[in-house]
Order: structure tokens, then sequence, then C-alpha cells
């Protein structure tokens, strides 16, 4: 499992395009995997990008079953600067997470309920806090700790996250058909309960919305 960093670089016309479509971005992204002419297979990559804009542009974070290769994007420009590739593997030793690790963790999701065969987005803070608390059992960690910048006085200082970035993510399907995706980032930290549930989230993702750029648990120690 591997994680890269790349930079857009904003003179680039396809860049800015794929910037402001998260559909057409997962699709430009695809190609570092799969050949144009096949179906980039499920799950060979998860993707967000980065609320921070750095001196070499936007930066997207990659998680990938293998190594990809820039290149194949084809687009002169389109790249301002590629960080090398870790090995998250080795690096958050994965074969040895144990139950009681603690990491510091970033998660862009789509915080939701389904009612009458509809996904409705989560919009007050104390559903977002309720939703991730749930997806945290659901995929073997704890949010141990008060959240940051809760009073004492605060009915659910057990959430150890910041919620930002509150967004509609809006893209167009080659159809023509739009895509609306409502989004927050969830930074904070976790304790593992489960191995192989925590580990399985690590390398699939969490919610809905892939393609959109959601559901990348990153994570650090903590």
């Amino acid at each position: 499992m591997f994680l890269s960093r790349i930079y857009l670089d904003l003179r680039c016309r396809e860049a800015r395009r794929d910037l402001s479509d998260p559909y057409q971005l997962h699709s430009t992204l695809c190609r570092a995997f799969s050949p144009s002419e096949k179906k980039c297979p499920e799950g060979e990559f998860l993707w967000r990008l980065e609320p921070e804009v750095g001196p070499s542009g936007p930066a997207v974070l990659v998680q990938s079953r293998g190594k990809p290769d820039w290149a194949a994007v084809g687009v002169s420009g389109w790249l301002a600067k590629v960080d090398r590739a870790l090995d998250l593997t080795e690096r958050l030793k994965l074969d040895l997470i144990d139950i009681g690790q603690r990491f510091r963790f970033r998660l862009r999701a789509n915080p939701c309920v389904k009612r009458n065969g509809k996904r409705l987005g989560l919009l007050h803070l104390e559903e977002q806090e309720a939703w991730i608390e749930r997806q945290a059992l659901q995929h073997g960690f704890m949010l141990p700790g008060p959240a940051f910048g809760k009073s004492a006085e605060s009915a659910r200082q057990n959430v150890a996250v910041r919620i930002s970035h509150e967004q509609m993510l809006k893209g167009k399907r080659r159809s023509g058909d739009e895509i609306r995706v409502y989004s927050v980032i969830y930074d904070g930290f976790l304790k593992v309960t489960e191995t192989r549930k925590f580990v399985e989230s690590l390398q699939t993702g969490i919610g809905h919305g892939k393609t959109m750029g959601l559901g990348l648990l990153s994570v650090a120690p903590g």
C-alpha cells in the first residue's frame, strides 16, 4: 500500500478543470493506475484534495495498492510537483498494529443517513459527531478524549475530533448527470479497538463517495 502526494499546476487548464470537478479529477487519476482503454480496477486507489494550498499549489493525497505511473496521465503541465511515494505497509507497520495504539487521523467524508432510499447529508455538528462515532465502532477504532475547542459543558465531550471545511462537492458524469455530495473534514485522534477491522478501513476507506475524493482515512502515529 503506497501513499503519494502530488501538486497540480494552476497554470494548466486541465488541472483547473479537475480541481473544479472531483469526478473528473478521479477519472484523470485513474490513468496513473490503468490504461485509458481499460476500466480502472475497483478499490485500486483512494484520494483526497487537501484543504491547504502550499507554495507548489493544491495538494492531492493518493493512497493506492500499487505504485502510480504519473507520466501515464498524459497531460503536459498538469503536475507541479510529485513527492516520493511512501510504502505505508512498512511505514505504519500494518502487520504489527495492535489494540490500544493511538493515531492522529484525517478523513474527508459524507456524513449522511439513508431515508426513503436516498442519502441525506447531516448538517448539524452533533449529527456529524454521532456519525463519526458510529463509523469508528464499525471500523475498529474509537475516539478518546475531549473534542478540540469544546467546553467542559459539551454534551459530546468524549469525541476527540474537529470538524471543518463543510462543502457540497459537485461533479458531472460523461452522461451529463450532475453529482452532488455533501462533505466535511474530520481531524483528530483515534485508538485502535479491533486490529483487522481497522487495517481494512485503512485499505478500503470509510463511507460513500470515493470517486468524489471521500473516504480516505489517513493516519500518523499520535
